[in-house]
This record gives structure tokens, sequence and C-alpha cells, in this order.
């Protein structure tokens, strides 16, 4: 019983109730598929016409569609078209209780004393140098990853990675961004 509920769940959140015989034939899917790849080529066209990826971008058009998107996305949920499983509809009669994840601070300290470990143990000048050349790469047009792997090989921190590539770029501020 659980097996047939769990597949009439699955087929509903995935639409496959949308037409009255989704398997009798393949018209729905190559439907889909073609209005899939219509949707598709109408945004690579439009980046196209914008001057490429790095220009759309630099516009914000790609920040703005994804906004646009997620917009639409959330208000069909919260409107009950968009079905989600356990979210909007199908939903749990009795509310159970989520136990939330609590940081124990034996472990938080734990980690922060391995993370002084790592740093104390490390070559400094070496780690030094491979930070220098993670942010050299990136202010260049260069593939990034050969350049953090060696300096996770000098024992850098995921932290320390995120800082030099936060001094070459920034941060995305999307209350302050440029469309």
């Amino acid at each position: 019983m659980q097996k047939v509920i769990t597949q009439a769940l699955l087929a509903a959140e995935a639409g496959a109730l949308d037409t009255a015989d989704p398997f009798g034939g393949s018209y729905f899917i190559e439907a889909l598929t073609d209005e899939l790849e219509e949707r598709a080529w109408e945004l690579i066209v439009r980046v196209d016409d914008l001057g490429g990826a790095v220009d759309a971008i630099e516009q914000g058009f790609i920040q703005g569609e994804i906004e646009q998107a997620a917009f639409a996305w959330q208000r069909a949920v919260e409107s009950g078209e968009r079905v989600i499983v356990g979210v909007n509809r199908f939903q749990e009669e009795s509310e159970q209780r989520v136990e939330l994840l609590k940081i124990d601070p034996e472990g938080e300290r734990r980690q922060v004393e391995r993370t002084a470990g790592v740093r104390s143990g490390r070559n400094a000048g070496e780690a030094t140098r491979a930070l220098q050349a993670v942010r050299e790469a990136a202010r260049g047009e260069g593939n990034l990853l050969p350049f953090l792997r060696e300096a996770l090989r000098a024992h850098c921190t995921v932290g320390e990675l995120c800082e030099a590539l936060r001094e070459e770029w920034g941060m995305y501020d999307a209350l302050h961004a440029t469309p």
C-alpha cells in the first residue's frame, strides 16, 4: 500500500496526471521536450542579443531571470497551482516536532582548535604563497581549480580561500546590484 501511495504522490508532483494517458505513446513527453527546447532557445537568443553570457551577467539579466523564475515558482506553490507533496498538498494531518540542530559548544571549540592546529602545523610561507597564487589566478581568465588544489595541499583552509576570492571579486549584493 505504501508503494502505491508513493507512486501516486510522485505522479502528482511530477505532472504525470496532466494528461489522460502519459505513457500511451510519446506525444505528451515529446510535447514537454519541445516546449523545454523552445524556451531554452528563447533564452539563448536573448543572451546572445545582450552580447553573450558575460555581458548578460554584467547587465544583471541572468540574476533577474533567476529572481523572476524563483518568484513565479514560489507564487505557484503558494497558490496550489504547483503541487509540492507534503508542502501544499498531501500533508500529514498531525504535526511532527522537528528537532533543530544545536551546535554543541564543546564541538565548536574542538573544531576551532583543529583549525588552529592545521594552521600552526603547516608551512606558513607555502600557505601564503598558495593563497597569493589563488588571488592572482582570480584576477585572470584562466582555470582557478589547479591553484585552489595547490592551496588545499598547502593546508589553507576553505575559509582562507573564500576570503581570498572575496578580496578579489567582492560579494554579490542583490540590493545594490546594477542591472
